[in-house]
């Protein structure tokens, strides 16, 4: 991307776009007059018009009504501020809401956001990614239309070595948000695969901005595969993956659950806040695929097998050993052996 960055409360529905969709709403289907719109938003007729077409052109169905107006038969799944905002309760994660058509990664976008001063609980979303990240720098597939990428700006009054619990924030929320939204019943895959049916449907990835002692911001970076077929899937993925849609049969509202994460995210986040680590690390081993479990780690540290006994204060995998060693896992990938 190049250019100058729109400001976060600019980009996505125009102001007038929002104001038209708000009348439409609180007829609740009924019909309104071009001139009531036109002396509503101070414009004219004509701009009237053109707004109504582009809505129109975003997937809103608007119907003219010869000698009467216009009516709002259907709005589409579309995660635009005007829609995400409807009925959307949180305190301060999802104030801000950013949306994009297509972008190459909504972290990259939102770590430029936080560095010109975007506040704390801006949100960041795209339809679509041409260069989606996940873990480790693997790609993570991100087509149009069906799924949810989004990256959330903190600023966190923690350590940066504490960073890593926010990790767990992410998929707590988003398990919770599955659960809400399509009935599903999801568990985490340390440090933060989201899997439903022991596939995955969801991946995290959390970027910051820090000196030696203070955190100047955090990305939370969240995909979930919502509505994702299984011919939309690249062959070669590392790990079995799904989507909502797949696992419930059918399709799930990306605004419901949008919505649901946002709200998950703001409680837990202003929980973290005032009450620290503690209550967020029981909600993560609550959900915990692994916990108990013999698994096998593989990555910087080399292959280890063992029983998974928890995670410490910065978000490492307790495994003891068979030797009966405490090993403290940093990184790696987990496969589950029994």
């Amino acid at each position: 991307m190049s250019g100058e960055l729109p400001r976060p409360d600019a980009i996505g529905s125009k102001e007038i776009d929002r104001k038209i969709l708000e009348i439409f709403r609180s007829r609740d289907g009924g019909v309104v007059s071009g001139e009531e719109l036109s002396r509503s938003l101070d414009v004219s007729r004509t701009a009237v018009w053109k707004h109504i077409k582009t809505l129109n052109g975003l997937g809103y169905r608007i119907e003219a009504v010869p000698s009467r107006g216009y009516r709002l038969v259907s709005t589409p799944d579309i995660l635009t501020p005007a829609e995400l905002s409807v009925g959307l309760n949180v305190a301060r994660i999802g104030t801000s809401l950013v949306f994009v058509g297509e972008t190459d990664s909504t972290n990259t976008l939102a770590y430029r956001l936080a560095e010109d001063g975007a506040v704390e609980g801006t949100v960041v979303i795209a339809d679509a990614q041409n260069r989606g990240r996940g873990r480790l720098g693997r790609q993570w597939e991100s087509p149009a239309g069906v799924n949810l990428y989004c990256s959330i700006i903190l600023r966190p009054p923690i350590m940066p070595l504490h960073a890593p619990q926010l990790t767990f924030l992410s998929a707590v929320a988003v398990a919770e948000a599955i659960e809400r939204s399509a009935g599903l019943a999801p568990v985490i895959k340390w440090p933060n695969d989201v899997l439903v049916n022991g596939f995955k449907v969801a991946g995290m990835l959390n970027e910051m901005s820090a000196e030696t002692e203070r955190i100047d911001f955090l990305v939370l970076g969240i995909g979930v595969n919502i509505n994702m077929q299984r011919d939309q899937f690249p062959t070669d993925l590392r790990h079995p993956a799904s989507s909502l849609a797949i696992e419930a049969g059918h399709e799930v509202s990306r605004l419901s659950f949008a919505r649901a994460l946002l709200e998950s995210l703001d409680v837990h986040y202003s929980q973290y806040r005032s009450e620290g680590y503690a209550p967020l690390r029981q909600a993560w081993l609550g959900r915990s695929a692994v916990m108990g479990r013999r698994v096998r780690v593989s990555g910087n540290q080399g292959d280890m097998t063992g029983t998974v006994e928890g995670i410490d204060e910065i978000g490492a995998l307790l495994l003891r050993t068979a030797h009966g060693t405490l090993e403290r896992v940093l990184a790696g990938d987990v496969t589950i052996e029994g």
